[in-house]
């Protein structure tokens, strides 16, 4: 690497959001460490910052990534860091996920003023979340509950519950922890096995072109997170075989752990009357995999194979769904 390539900065396009800015502000700081060079922030403004409709109007797909995606391919920024729950299954042509750092906490946490459980919430009690999946959740698990349909950065969330006019929000902890966000709210984990979360809850994803330049690559690369991203790579074919946007009122988390992969995933009425799960373990055959494999050109291939495997195991997951009537519940995928 030449030293005018070194000094160079790494540009990463970001959206301006505080939450956005600070998940990119973490990955700028271990991908200094690892490269040798700068990184700096590119904020970009997505559709989904400037349109305020319910994302259960517009859809969600893809509304805060194609104008990021649209920088890249443009060569305003060389990377971007997204939240991977908001990607759309489909990569456009041109780019490349070069990594999934560790993933944060994937649950859904309640925050209410004074604690009490969402289960028990009164009659009329109004709970705030723009998503889907989570409105479909909350009609299970608090049927006398009013659902509100909001958007909003964390603290304007927490602030409309501080203020009396909601009696509960419903946040990704990974956000809350991402944003160091303080506050004398009561806060109520929601259990993985109860309340399974949107595919790639909790992670980020690490875009850049595909032509991006080798010592680029291979820095990105040291970020990723092997166990990561074969679960998240099974949670978004779960949702790619569905053939639904990632508004859709499903969810899927998986756990790797050894050579094998457990996954949840269920599918929602919207109105909270239905739902079609699975709970499925199947083994990646990782061991068998990492065996034959000795070069670097071979543990490049294995990555490869076991990715491969954990995509057809979603894809299985899905088929399943489908076959138990998933189709019936889930709003088909409409192209950008």
């Amino acid at each position: 690497m030449s030293t005018s390539t070194r000094q160079r900065p790494i540009r990463l396009g970001t959206r301006r959001s505080a939450l956005a800015q600070a998940q990119s502000g973490h990955v700028a700081a271990a991908l200094e460490k690892i490269s040798g060079r700068p990184v700096e922030l590119v904020p970009i403004v997505s559709e989904g910052d400037t349109n305020r409709a319910s994302l259960s109007e517009i859809g969600g797909l893809g509304i805060f990534a194609t104008r990021l995606r649209e920088a890249l391919l443009a060569g305003q920024c060389d990377i971007l860091v997204h939240s991977l729950k908001d990607l759309p299954t489909a990569i456009p042509d041109g780019l490349v996920i070069a990594a999934t750092p560790v993933r944060e906490d994937a649950r859904d946490v309640v925050i209410t003023r004074d604690g009490t459980p969402l289960h028990r919430l009164p009659a009329g009690a109004k709970i705030g979340t723009g998503s889907p999946r989570r409105i479909a959740q909350v009609r299970i698990r608090a049927r006398r509950a009013e659902v509100v349909d909001i958007r909003g950065n964390v603290d304007s969330r927490l602030a409309r519950v501080e203020s009396g006019e909601l009696d509960a929000v419903i946040l990704a902890a990974a956000g809350l922890s991402r944003l160091g966000s303080e506050t004398a709210l009561q806060r109520e984990e929601l259990g993985l096995a109860e309340w399974p979360t949107a595919p790639g809850q909790g992670s980020l994803a690490v875009e850049t072109t595909a032509d991006a330049a080798s010592d680029l690559r291979a820095a990105l690369a040291e970020l990723d997170d092997e166990n990561t991203r074969l679960a998240i790579t099974v949670e978004r074919a779960v949702l790619e075989g569905l053939d639904a946007g990632c508004q859709a009122p499903m969810a899927a988390h998986a756990v790797v752990t050894g050579d094998a992969v457990r996954v949840r995933s269920v599918v929602y009425d919207p109105a909270g009357e239905r739902r079609i799960g699975l709970d499925v373990t199947e083994s990646l055959n990782r061991g068998y995999i990492r065996s034959h494999g000795s070069s670097n050109e071979a543990d490049a291939a294995d990555g490869a194979t076991l990715t491969l495997a954990a995509r057809e195991l979603g894809i299985s997951v899905a088929r399943r769904l489908l076959e138990q009537g998933a189709a019936d519940l889930v709003p088909r995928e409409q192209p950008l």
